[in-house]
């Protein structure tokens, strides 16, 4: 089932490229989160949007927002690729699948894998409802930032 505007957000508890447990619940009543599922760490599309995000964080710290990046790679994995490209928010692993699952955002089959996370992304504001929520079907195409961001302001 697809997520929509005024739908409650799903919870969830991942762990972060440090291996420590972050969930949604942590930023209620505090921050705004902006929620982004990308298929796999070190691709060139998923490489360029976080860089995006990266390059653009103060913009949505002034908009009183948290980054989240989640895809279905090992926080290993994920520990590497967030030192390669200075990522400066978090990342998160989805391993089982089940936090995209709850958001909709699964490709039954990518390239041959099954279980990849759609690029998608969701603004969770901060009494845990969505604001925006935009689910890719094409891995190349990138979540509309102007969007996400009007619908932070």
């Amino acid at each position: 089932m697809a997520l929509s505007k005024g739908d409650k957000a799903p919870g969830f508890t991942l762990k972060n490229s440090d291996g420590q447990e972050v969930s949604l619940s942590d930023f209620a009543g505090k921050k705004n989160v902006v929620v982004l599922f990308f298929p796999l760490a070190y691709t060139s599309v998923c490489t360029d949007e976080l860089c995006h995000v990266r390059d653009n964080l103060k913009q949505f710290e002034t908009l009183d927002a948290e980054v989240l990046a989640i895809s279905v790679d090992s926080f290993f994995t994920l520990k590497e690729f967030k030192k390669a490209q200075n990522y400066n928010f978090q990342l998160l692993s989805d391993f089982n699948k089940e936090t995209a699952k709850a958001y909709g955002c699964l490709y039954d089959e990518f390239f041959g894998m099954y279980g990849v996370a759609k690029r998608s992304a969701f603004v969770v504001d901060k009494e845990g409802t969505i604001q925006y929520a935009e689910i890719l079907e094409k891995a190349s195409d990138l979540p509309d930032f102007g969007k996400v961001k009007e619908a932070l302001a």
